[in-house]
């Protein structure tokens, strides 16, 4: 089977055809519906259309894409950007263009053979569409207010309290559709229930869980799911020297922006996760490490609890859970 790597960019994808005998082609093509109709037609002309298609998971940018590939019958798959940035390293790339990218990507595709990716099942992707909406919606007002705040025109004023109060009935509105689809899916909305039992995931933030990780139990384990979002430490050691710096970032961007404030207050309010806190605390972890660990902790506790169909128990101790940050 031929390999297609493909690099997903806002405005056009660049890809990378490699045949039985490693030779590559390459084309550039608009990230549009008709564009991945133009891959779909040129695939054809190069005798691809069983081809192994893989690209990165870049978030809304490669969706239509890998979905639109896989309802046409390839083998897709979408692959963390963490493995693949592994990759190039183990392969000592130095350059990084559009096109040398793509060229990685269907190498990784050959070499490694990574897992055929399925599209999220309806309801999960309209629960995404929902929480994605709110979100904007959200951040809309929150520009609002500020501009607000700063205002001296009074018709400007004006107007931004009208939007205000707009944003504020959609928001409504939203949350309103959100809690409506949830009780019309009852798998989606106990899986909800199960992630609002732990203290500091509240109902909205276990409704993007769901949303942006489509099924947690298709992780083989938690530490591929700690990766996906892009919480797991990112190492540095040159010669003697060896340390962990932050986190990689090279995963789900809303799924990390979305566990902060849950952590924060998780960090407080739920038993087994205060005294670990103040444990790393005393260790010498500065505050934002400690709300950083908190959040990768929140990710093992609903990858648990998901897997197991049991709430939170605040009285279950689990020593592996607490070892480390």
């Amino acid at each position: 089977m031929k390999q297609v790597g493909i690099d997903i960019g806002k405005e056009k994808v660049d890809v990378c055809l490699l045949d039985e005998e490693r030779q590559a082609t390459t084309i550039s093509l608009p990230n549009t519906k008709s564009g991945i109709n133009q891959l779909h037609q040129w695939l054809k002309k190069q005798g691809a259309q069983q081809a192994h298609v893989c690209l990165e998971a870049t978030g809304v940018y490669g969706e239509l894409l890998a979905e639109e590939m896989h309802q046409r019958g390839y083998v897709v798959s979408v692959v963390n950007p963490a493995r693949i940035k592994a990759y190039a390293a183990s392969q000592m790339r130095r350059n990084k263009t559009d096109e040398l990218d793509a060229a990685l990507i269907a190498d990784y595709c050959r070499t490694q053979e990574p897992a055929a990716w399925s599209p999220p099942v309806p309801e999960v992707k309209a629960l995404r569409t929902l929480v994605r909406h709110l979100n904007r919606l959200k951040q809309e007002k929150r520009r609002a207010k500020n501009r607000l705040a700063t205002q001296k025109d009074r018709t400007v004023s004006q107007h931004l309290k009208q939007q205000v109060n707009l944003l504020d009935k959609q928001i409504a509105q939203t949350e309103q559709a959100i809690r409506q689809h949830l009780d019309h899916h009852p798998d989606l909305k106990k899986d909800r229930d199960l992630l609002d039992s732990i203290p500091g995931i509240g109902h909205l933030t276990a409704c993007v869980l769901l949303a942006e990780l489509a099924d947690v139990r298709r992780f083989d384990d938690v530490r591929e799911l700690v990766a996906f979002v892009g919480l797991n430490p990112r190492q540095y050691q040159s010669g003697r020297n060896q340390a962990t710096h932050s986190i990689s970032r090279m995963g789900n961007a809303s799924l990390r922006a979305a566990l902060y404030m849950p952590a924060i207050v998780a960090k407080q309010h739920n038993p087994r996760l205060n005294v670990w806190a103040e444990t790393l605390s005393r260790r010498g972890l500065t505050g934002k490490q400690v709300i950083v660990a908190v959040m990768r902790k929140l990710l093992h506790l609903a990858y648990g609890i998901l897997k197991s169909g049991q709430p939170f128990d605040p009285h279950y101790q689990s020593a592996k859970l607490l070892a480390t940050p």
